[in-house]
């Protein structure tokens, strides 16, 4: 498939901003306070990210203008069920941001928090299922793809948690998010393992034989019937090298996953949370190369026919 940047940058910004809001309401509701000014800051940079991403995921549609309808179909579609539970957590989000600002009605807190918890896993399942509902995508229908989408977010809005903790002079809050940042990490990291080797291992139904009736097993396609690429060439196919293709894949799993892993434990070791500022910067770059890899492994049925221009 072919990936696209603003659906990578949503994907990516949504879910650090999901997992950023999970782990303050977690810590709010255990703790019973936070530092005032790193909860505002924090739900702030939450706010923000989650109106980028709103605004990056617009620039994918055809017709933007159109984009209300979507939500007609939410009875069959996950697109039109996360078109509806976006802007809900956006505005539950605003809500706590203005309740928390304000300091009126503090006995309503806990039900806003409680609510961001299931509106940021509703959102983290909505997303995931749009790819893992398409069966005939055999890379991406299967659970671990909405496993993958959630304990990235939460991997990534926790590293966040830490960071804003450390900007915020609050060390010990910092440290403790780092901790829970870095055991999330190693666990996306083995789920994503697990993926990578499950769809290395895929035996697809449908190949050339199969496509063209012809039963010869030195079958190869050496043109894809036109003269130009067309839509189907351009959205259902990364076009990249093979090469690039495998540094990419190397190059999220060092800069997502193995490079934090080691500078979190390095923070936790020496009790210095500054280590997790440039953390979150390397491991952001990472999840993007991981989002890039997400889409472009998938092999859609259709390529059987669009491999090569001539």
């Amino acid at each position: 498939m072919h990936p696209a940047l603003s659906v990578i940058i949503f994907t990516t910004l949504a879910g650090a901003a999901q997992g950023l809001v999970v782990a303050l309401a977690v810590a709010r509701l255990l703790q019973g306070e936070l530092p005032r000014g790193f909860l505002l800051a924090s739900l702030s940079v939450a706010l923000v990210l989650l109106l980028v991403s709103l605004v990056a995921s617009s620039f994918h549609l055809g017709r933007p203008e159109r984009a209300w309808r979507a939500v007609l179909m939410w009875r069959t579609s996950w697109l039109s069920r996360e078109v509806i539970v976006l802007p809900a957590f956006i505005g539950i989000v605003a809500l706590w941001l203005a309740l928390e600002w304000s300091g009126v009605l503090p006995g309503l807190l806990p039900a806003v928090m409680l609510l961001a918890i299931v509106l940021a896993l509703a959102l983290w399942l909505c997303t995931a299922m749009i790819y893992a509902c398409l069966k005939f995508i055999e890379e991406w229908a299967y659970p671990l793809t909405v496993v993958n989408y959630v304990l990235l977010g939460l991997a990534s809005g926790l590293l966040l948690t830490a960071a804003l903790a450390t900007l915020a002079g609050a060390s010990g809050a910092a440290l403790h998010a780092g901790a829970w940042a870095l055991g999330v990490t190693l666990l996306a990291a083995l789920m994503r393992g697990a993926a990578l080797v499950r769809n290395a291992g895929i035996r697809h139904r449908s190949t050339l034989q199969s496509a063209t009736g012809i039963r010869g097993s030195n079958l190869r396609q050496t043109s894809m019937g036109m003269s130009a690429g067309a839509f189907n060439t351009r959205e259902f196919f990364h076009g990249k090298p093979l090469w690039m293709f495998q540094r990419i894949k190397h190059a999220f799993l060092l800069l997502a996953f193995a490079l934090p892993v080691l500078l979190m434990a390095l923070s936790l070791w020496t009790r210095e949370p500054a280590w997790l500022l440039p953390t979150l910067a390397i491991q952001y770059v990472g999840l993007l190369a991981e989002r890039w890899f997400f889409f472009a492994q998938a092999k859609h049925p259709q390529n059987l026919y669009y491999q090569v221009v001539s």
